[in-house]
């Protein structure tokens, strides 16, 4: 069940009004209630997929909950926090993994009647296998205490970013159910924009340009060198909208509920440096890799050379979780090098002068788009050909699509209204920071409708009605 489709609306509005009315009863089995009917609708929407899923989502419960039971105990301590990250690992590994590591032994050692197995990968599974570990790790981490079956379920299964995040760390997510948390018109108000800005992020501008990407990247070659370029471009773009109109989405979901979720993009386009980028792209995701992954290997903590070898570490497995093939690793492993090599410059560069911010903005943007050619590509022979189209100036079909054009537009418009907002935010040294803001109108008033009415039209009005999944979907 997507986001953008008439089941989900049917499901969010009746999820809507049965907890505006339990609302009414201030009471813990009113709460009760509340969480139990969530828990159902969650199970609800992943069904839709493949209801068969629905028991492994329940398997992982089961093994984190009864896990953390045991991680008091100083005698099932350490087996218990084995088998809590044990198992849904494997999992993971199971659904995700075997047919690459077929496909690559099958490979190195020429053995041709090697199949690969016909396995269907689940919807969201690497978000909410991370989930589950998120919630026995912080128990182990006494960050939290073990809780309640239902509290457990309803954390992994939570449907606004079940399938393609934010990955929501239990230490974060678990309080709030233990708060009287209901439908608010408050709530109401700042959901509902912040779902429709997402909704124009996805429908409006990434589906549009995942055309033409598409395209282009079924046959770069017989594009031009110039068209290519575009459609790089057009990607870096379309993943952008992409994503964080879908974290946008669950994050207002979430909110017209009374739920409070990681904002997971802050104009990550805007970063002057590798460093930079990952805190404010996927944020969720770098924030769960660094407490999770980087610090447990030893962080920076233990010497110049293990702190490098830690950042590849992780961002190799980073690009491994997005997907099982070696343009992934290949993505993580460039990414991977970059941090290295800032980190690196940046220490022996600390007492000199930088160059100008948009120039290393500029430079960090170009460095982004190559990588993202191996991300977007099917093959690595696919990336090559870019690669080729790009550095070999070449001619083919030329093509200048206007919704490229209308994006950039639409993006520097709000980066300039974010760079207006900002400034009422200055940092303690005096420099102000650029962050990223949502459109919220005062509802009561007639602008405020007018205006909020007004993106409601322009959604349903330039709507790329083709039909385009969600690209987070697969991993």
């Amino acid at each position: 069940m997507s986001f953008t489709s008439i089941q989900f609306i049917i499901l969010f509005l009746a999820t809507l009004a049965v907890l505006s009315v339990s609302g009414l009863f201030h009471s813990p089995k009113a709460r009760i209630f509340r969480h139990v009917y969530l828990l159902v609708a969650s199970y609800v929407f992943y069904g839709r997929w493949d209801w068969r899923f629905c028991f492994l989502m329940l398997l992982l419960t089961v093994v984190a909950y009864s896990t953390a039971k045991h991680l008091d105990n100083e005698r099932y301590r350490r087996l218990a926090i084995t088998v809590g990250i044990a198992v849904p690992l494997l999992i993971l590994a199971f659904f995700k993994y075997t047919n690459f590591f077929l496909d690559s032994f099958s490979s190195a050692f020429g053995i041709e009647n090697m199949r690969s197995l016909n396995i269907i990968l689940p919807v969201g599974i690497s978000f909410y296998t991370f989930q589950s570990m998120s919630y026995t790790i912080d128990v182990y981490r006494k960050k939290i205490k073990p809780a309640k079956l239902l509290d457990v379920a309803l954390y992994i299964s939570f449907f606004p970013q079940l399938v393609a995040g934010p990955i929501v760390k239990a230490q974060d997510f678990l309080p709030q159910l233990e708060q009287d948390r209901r439908v608010t018109l408050k709530g109401l108000e700042a959901g509902l924009q912040i779902f429709i800005m997402g909704m124009f992020k996805k429908i409006v501008l990434a589906d549009r340009l995942s055309v033409f990407v598409d395209d282009v990247f079924a046959a770069p070659a017989a594009y031009s060198s110039l068209t290519v370029i575009l459609a790089v471009i057009s990607y870096a773009l379309q993943i952008y909208f992409d994503f964080s109109g879908y974290s946008d989405m669950a994050i207002g979901c979430a909110r017209c509920m009374g739920y409070d979720l990681q904002r997971n993009f802050n104009l990550p386009y805007l970063s002057k440096n590798p460093s930079e980028f990952w805190k404010r792209w996927h944020i969720s995701l770098s924030t769960w890799l660094q407490e999770y992954l980087y610090i447990p290997l030893g962080g920076n903590r233990k010497g110049k050379i293990r702190t490098y070898i830690n950042l590849m570490l992780t961002m190799i497995l980073g690009g491994l979780w997005h997907g099982a093939s070696w343009t992934f690793v290949i993505w993580g492993t460039l990414h991977g090098l970059a941090l290295c090599v800032h980190k690196a410059v940046a220490k022996s560069r600390r007492d000199k002068k930088h160059l100008p911010a948009p120039v290393l903005i500029l430079i960090n943007n170009i460095f982004v788009c190559l990588c993202w050619i191996f991300f977007r590509a099917d093959s690595f022979g696919t990336a090559l050909c870019v690669l080729k189209k790009i550095f070999i100036w070449s001619g083919g079909v030329q093509q200048i699509y206007f919704w490229l054009l209308f994006a950039v537009v639409i993006e520097i418009l709000y980066v300039i209204w974010c760079a207006v907002k900002s400034k009422k935010h200055p940092e303690e040294n005096g420099r102000f920071t650029l962050n990223a803001y949502y459109f919220r109108h005062d509802l009561s008033t007639v602008k405020g409708l007018f205006l909020f009415f007004l993106e409601i039209m322009a959604v349903i009005g330039l709507a790329y009605t083709g039909g385009s999944p969600f690209i987070y979907f697969q991993f």
